[in-house]
């Protein structure tokens, strides 16, 4: 296991890992604790009550977070014709039918979201175990299989973000960056947690939010106090 450095070791001293805080204590402690050379990300890890190994205990959706996610998304756009222009107009990144699906077998996946008309996933579907292990699967429910590409590029540049459950009951994702102003960040952990808590599924039982953890990038785990987040 590598030893820990000097700056390490007192930044997962500097804050009481076993302590429940208030979001606003929890988002102030995370930006005095980001001290890497680089604007850390500021994430958030979720337990939930539910086992995604049954298929109604399965939480999975979108979010836009209002204040945006701080990185630069690109986006792969599968549509011919008008739409793949519309799509080029809107800010897509990379946009193509078969010339884009021989890019990607051939190991070509410089992109964070990937976007189809529904008229093109008879062709996407070949590649699935390509894109699906990564989450890069376009699907109707999370709206990236649609004929309004524009729209759908525009949100995923705006901030919109895809959650999913693990194995372990868990949901992790970014909510910005540490630069961030602290109202910002509340602004988007409250828009990602209620997105989460409207996604309770049917056959989640007992508790559904569980446990709330906020870290960055190379900071320690701070843990918020659930009971003040009044809409779980």
């Amino acid at each position: 296991m590598a030893k820990l450095t000097k700056k390490a070791k007192a930044l997962a001293t500097a804050i009481d890992r076993e302590k429940l805080h208030g979001v606003d204590e929890a988002l102030g402690l995370i930006k005095t604790h980001a001290t890497a050379k680089f604007d850390e990300s500021v994430e958030i890890a979720i337990n939930l009550g539910v086992d995604p190994r049954h298929a109604d205990q399965m939480v999975r959706g979108v979010v836009t977070l209002p204040a945006g996610t701080g990185k630069d998304v690109r986006v792969a756009v599968f549509a011919r014709n008008d739409k793949a222009q519309q799509a080029l107009d809107a800010g897509a990144d990379i946009v193509g039918a078969e010339d884009l699906l021989e890019s990607i077998q051939a190991g070509n996946i410089d992109f964070q979201r990937v976007i189809a008309t529904p008229d093109m996933m008879g062709l996407v579907g070949r590649l699935g175990k390509v894109l699906g292990p990564k989450g890069l699967m376009p699907n109707p429910k999370l709206g990236t299989v649609t004929p309004n590409v524009a729209e759908a590029v525009k949100a995923a540049k705006g901030g919109q973000i895809e959650f999913r459950v693990e194995k372990a009951g868990i949901i992790h994702a970014g909510l910005g960056k540490s630069s961030f102003s602290a109202e910002d960040l509340r602004k988007n952990f409250d828009a990602f947690v209620d997105a989460i808590v409207k996604a309770k599924p049917s056959g989640s039982k007992g508790k559904y939010v569980r446990k709330i953890a906020l870290s960055s990038s190379m900071g320690p785990g701070v843990k918020v106090d659930v009971a003040e987040v009044a809409s779980v």
